[in-house]
């Protein structure tokens, strides 16, 4: 477990980029929201192009929470405070409230299974990303009407899910390689 005088010294001397992605991609995919164009759809719902990167943030999380352990939080709320400054405060408010239930869900798995590496951020993310994703869009539908729909979730779910899967294969190689390499 990592103590936060370690913690603070990684953040501080630049041993954290994982975590330093993480506190940047928060505020930035907030306001990305706002700023970018909906897709009108056939249903008269909305699609927002951001529904296929948004998995990212919680795949960086787990690096960063592996940089920093259970200070996770502190970059998380710095992120969510640029947010308000940022981006509407309907946005920021909903990936407030969705970012503190799927990154206790997050945190939990992260934290107390004992498995691999590969296998906790897969299994965190797909637990995570559902929940994230729809607490998010069906409060932030209050600020961009319509975007609450099932194509916009399905989109987004199936984005974190397709990025979990690409970045569950590289660590299990690598782990296994490291494996292979200690024997």
């Amino acid at each position: 477990m990592i103590d936060a005088k370690t913690a603070a010294r990684k953040a501080f001397t630049g041993r954290a980029p994982w975590t330093y992605l993480y506190l940047f991609l928060i505020p930035f995919i907030n306001w990305a929201y706002a700023a970018v164009p909906t897709i009108p759809l056939p249903d008269h719902g909305e699609w927002t192009p951001l529904a296929i990167v948004t998995g990212l943030v919680l795949v960086v999380r787990d690096f960063a929470q592996r940089e920093i352990g259970h200070w996770i939080f502190i970059p998380l709320i710095i992120g969510l405070a640029i947010s308000f400054k940022m981006a509407p405060a309907e946005i920021a408010l909903a990936s407030a409230v969705a970012f503190g239930i799927s990154e206790s869900v997050d945190w939990a798995l992260f934290t107390f299974l004992k498995l691999p590496l590969s296998k906790r951020v897969f299994i965190s993310a797909a637990i995570g990303s559902p929940i994230d994703t729809t607490v998010f869009y069906m409060m932030a539908a209050t600020a961009i009407p319509g975007i609450f729909n099932i194509w916009a979730i399905g989109a987004s779910i199936l984005s974190k899910l397709v990025g979990c899967v690409i970045v569950y294969l590289l660590m299990k190689n690598r782990e296994k390689k490291a494996a292979l390499a200690t024997t």
